[in-house]
């Protein structure tokens, strides 16, 4: 079941009872769910978290299958206690930008569409899912990106139920939060 009012400062204090140093949690869901407010909700909390956002390494013409790079650039440096370094995905141009570095941290949030993947899910502390109906999830998408990209949107939100058709991160997720109240994407 869904917790709509859940203790943002009690979930931080249950994620560093897990073994660090580095301790990474995923925050997923479908697009327009609610998971970039949360993850500033709980980066705040952590004492500012680094977050790092799959949208940073998605792109309009690969919207799933981009994950090997946030594996061997970011996921798997922080998970030995390094520095993770990559560079990242600009959608206004559709070009690599410029290089980020994540530090390590107590806490460090891997936010997005498929940060739950099972491709990395034994890197991962711990898994958030957040819940959203898929009508207010559209419409978060196009009050942010406009009505002309209601296509887009669309064509996104299926290769997304596809994708977690074949990997049920929600299955696994420790804790599963309604972002109907979640009024930013």
């Amino acid at each position: 079941m869904a917790e709509s009012g859940i203790d943002v400062e009690a979930l931080v204090t249950e994620i560093l009872q897990f073994p660090g140093p580095v301790r990474l949690v995923a925050i997923d869901g479908p697009g327009g769910a609610g998971k970039t407010t949360f993850a500033n909700r709980l980066a705040a909390a952590a004492d500012g978290a680094p977050i790092v956002h799959t949208d940073e390494f998605a792109s309009a013409d690969n919207p799933i299958d981009w994950w090997p790079r946030l594996l061997a650039e970011v996921i798997e440096p922080l998970s030995r206690g390094d520095h993770g370094r990559y560079q990242r995905y600009d959608w206004s141009t559709n070009t690599l930008a410029e290089w980020c570095i994540v530090e390590p941290a107590p806490i460090v949030i891997i936010e997005g569409v498929s940060a739950g993947r099972r491709e990395w899910v034994q890197h991962l502390s711990f898994v958030i899912w957040i819940e959203t109906p898929s009508a207010l999830r559209l419409q978060r998408g196009l009050d942010r990106d406009g009505p002309s990209a209601a296509d887009q949107w669309e064509s996104w939100m299926a290769a997304e139920d596809a994708h977690f058709v074949r990997d049920p991160v929600r299955q696994r997720a420790d804790v599963i939060i309604d972002g109907a109240g979640c009024s930013a994407v």
